[in-house]
């Protein structure tokens, strides 16, 4: 189960767009994070993390998308069924054959 959410979307996306913004400005570059997130009452180290994510999402910065993410999570979990039914599929077909196999009274 997904813990519940501390900030807001909206507050995520302001404080985001804020920081990516505040990054470009060589003048105001230096700590922008650190006050940015103190203005909007947000953790550091929460808005460094949207910040890069959000700039990983636009090509900005090298690494897995979250559209990407979320993909190959989803691909991951139907593995994993595909993998627990073959082994069903396996043991019935074991089961089987050794039934056939057996001598009939």
């Amino acid at each position: 189960m997904v813990a519940p959410r501390k900030y807001p979307d909206e507050l995520r996306e302001r404080a985001t767009r804020m920081a990516i913004d505040a990054r470009k400005d060589p003048a105001v570059r230096a700590g922008a994070l650190k006050r940015i997130a103190d203005q909007l009452g947000v953790h550091p180290e929460a808005l460094r993390t949207w910040v890069k994510r959000a700039e990983t999402d636009e090509g900005l910065r090298p690494g897995t998308t979250s559209d990407d993410a979320a993909r190959i999570a989803e691909l991951e979990r139907e593995n994993r069924e595909l993998r627990r039914a073959n082994t069903i599929l396996k043991q019935a077909s074991v089961f089987f054959a050794t039934e056939l196999d057996r001598p009939h009274r």
